[in-house]
């Protein structure tokens, strides 16, 4: 597979995934590097009409949720983990930032494992970043335990489209050799304007009245308000959860 031509999967074929290849995207993503050999992750397979409906809402209700045959909610998790060192003996102390941050990235790291093996075998899926707005609601809804919180959910299928590739910034603006090189405003007008000039994003400007896509970023899809109140909201969950944060 050509990774460069990636794009998320929105809409679906009523096609069931097969258990053994489900099991086999699994144990690819469990084959990603991550922290030590801890594996502190696990995923949480949505399967059945009832279980997605369930947990649509906190997903915003995108109509994915229902019409993927798999909806994959991908968690840090340290339960597992301590709950052996407790059964030996040992003395686990992992709830921490330290060990959130680590969790995290080997959750992202098996989950995108898991995307990859997906692709390859001819589905398709989509990353839910609503997964951190309604992070206590999935706690409850999936029953997760202490040290284990949800980091982000995908939808995974058989594809029913074909989408147009997303643009991306030029791959040499995310290169910097030997040290982080700050951007001049010169350079920022380079790497930004050709996505800026897009049809598509000129017609998203036009239609929020921002005087340019920057705008629409900070005051309508990720409005600096909503990001404060979330952290709230998630460091509180956090804390539920037993991290010390």
């Amino acid at each position: 597979m050509d990774y460069k031509t990636h794009r998320s999967i929105r809409s679906f074929l009523p096609k069931e995934v097969a258990p053994a290849l489900l099991e086999s995207i699994v144990a690819t993503g469990a084959r990603a590097s991550n922290t030590g050999n801890m594996q502190t992750y696990s995923v949480v397979i949505s399967r059945t009409q009832e279980e997605r409906a369930a947990l649509a809402p906190l997903h915003f209700n995108q109509p994915m949720v229902l019409q993927a045959p798999l909806l994959l909610t991908i968690c840090a998790d340290f339960n597992r983990f301590s709950s052996w060192c407790t059964l030996r003996g040992a003395k686990p102390g992992y709830l921490n930032l330290m060990g959130l941050l680590a969790g995290t990235t080997d959750a992202m790291l098996f989950a995108q494992n898991m995307a990859v093996a997906a692709e390859e075998s001819g589905l398709g899926i989509c990353y839910l970043g609503t997964t951190l707005y309604s992070m206590e609601a999935m706690c409850q809804q999936l029953k997760l335990p202490r040290g284990v919180v949800p980091i982000v959910a995908m939808v995974m299928g058989y594809p029913a489209e074909e989408p147009q590739l997303t643009e991306r910034i030029t791959p040499s603006a995310l290169i910097h050799y030997g040290s982080y090189q700050q951007y001049t405003p010169q350079q920022l007008e380079a790497i930004y304007q050709p996505i800026e000039e897009l049809p598509a994003n000129i017609q998203y400007v036009k239609e929020n009245s921002k005087p340019s896509l920057a705008h629409v970023f900070t005051e309508v899809r990720y409005r600096p308000a909503l990001y404060a109140e979330l952290s709230g909201q998630i460091a509180e969950t956090l804390r539920k959860q037993g991290f010390e944060i």
